[in-house]
């Protein structure tokens, strides 16, 4: 049951280049954490990185600096200037500085004592790797393949080293059944071995290979449990993908994406209540559907069915309500103005 940390860029305020649409666009980074089993995906924590703007008025305060004020006004509008800025350089945090706060809440809650950690590259940093390894939790992260490792006595790319034993020792790779998230199995071939690398130490390296030629391009995870099996790195890591699941989830069924709100409170609060929602639909309490089925899901419970069920139990709650207060003689004006005040 790991927890999964993940960065996930969605519609808001910063300006910047989308490779996907060819074009500029505006864009809000956002770091999720979410926890995962073999049943449930569940959202901890959503967090909003605030936009950095400390840099622009930086250059704006540059530019508009004066050498005195004799106006107490324009004196007073000045500092409040710098005071802002002050304030926005503080508050500004990078993404990987944000994993690292969350990682020190989620263990001082510590609901979780059993559950480690898996991460892109993007967010493995040494702050983070010493921060989980300080409340004795584990950690899994792909690393890219310009990292450089000691192997042999020397400093060398990792890429570098997997395309020698694949041509010199493809023996090495050894085949791995590894159980996925959802019960499936599937076969790898992984070489896997305790290296040093700078800053970080040693941590144990798993090379992944999806093909059982080694044509296909590798994957280089990394992880400080040392003692862990290459195959229970890869399964750990493989629940990374679960976070991606959720970012479906959200977006297509919960609104992840679709707030009306502009300040930045109102931004969070719908965030963490798309996530309570989607733990809400997945734990409904739903029969198979008799009426309902469809070739791509036989004699499975459907998102869809899960929904309805949800809406029917609420208007059910809605419908006795109802019937309470006409049973005690109540109007129709009256209830109207319990359900929708003037």
């Amino acid at each position: 049951m790991p927890i999964t940390l993940e960065v996930l860029v969605s519609g808001g305020v910063n300006a910047g280049w989308d490779y996907a649409k060819g074009c500029y666009g505006r864009y809000q980074t956002v770091l999720t954490a979410v926890i995962a089993n073999r049943e449930l995906i569940d959202g901890l924590e959503v967090a909003v990185q605030s936009p950095k703007v400390h840099e622009k008025e930086l250059a704006y305060l540059k530019a508009t600096v004066q050498a005195s004020y004799e106006q107490m006004e324009a004196a007073r509008a000045r500092l409040l200037e710098l005071l802002h800025h002050a304030q926005h350089r503080q508050a500004y945090q990078k993404r990987t500085e944000m994993a690292v706060s969350i990682v020190k809440e989620l263990e001082q809650e510590g609901h979780f004592p059993q559950a480690h950690y898996a991460f892109d590259n993007g967010l493995l940093t040494l702050e983070l790797a010493r921060e989980i390894e300080a409340w004795s939790k584990h950690w899994v992260s792909e690393v890219e393949s310009s990292r450089h490792i000691q192997w042999l006595g020397q400093w060398r790319r990792v890429d570098e080293v997997a395309r020698e034993l694949r041509t010199a020792h493809p023996e090495s790779f050894r085949s791995l059944q590894v159980h996925c998230r959802n019960g499936e199995t599937k076969s790898v071939w992984a070489f896997t071995k305790v290296v040093r690398l700078k800053r970080y130490g040693r941590k144990r390296l798993v090379i992944v290979h999806e093909q059982a030629e080694l044509s296909d391009a590798p994957r280089f995870l990394l992880t400080d449990a040392r003692h862990w099996e290459s195959g229970r790195v890869i399964e750990t890591w493989r629940y990374r993908w679960a976070i991606e699941v959720f970012h479906e989830f959200g977006k297509q069924v919960t609104g992840l994406e679709s707030a009306q709100v502009r300040k930045e409170e109102a931004v969070k609060r719908h965030f963490r209540l798309s996530c309570v929602a989607q733990s809400v639909v997945q734990r409904a309490c739903v029969e198979k559907s008799t009426s309902e089925r469809f070739a791509f899901a036989p004699e499975q419970i459907t998102v869809g069915q899960k929904v309805r069920a949800i809406a029917r139990e609420a208007l059910h709650g809605l419908l006795k309500l109802v019937e309470r207060l006409l049973a005690q003689g109540h109007s129709c004006e009256h209830i109207l103005e319990v359900f929708m005040p003037a």
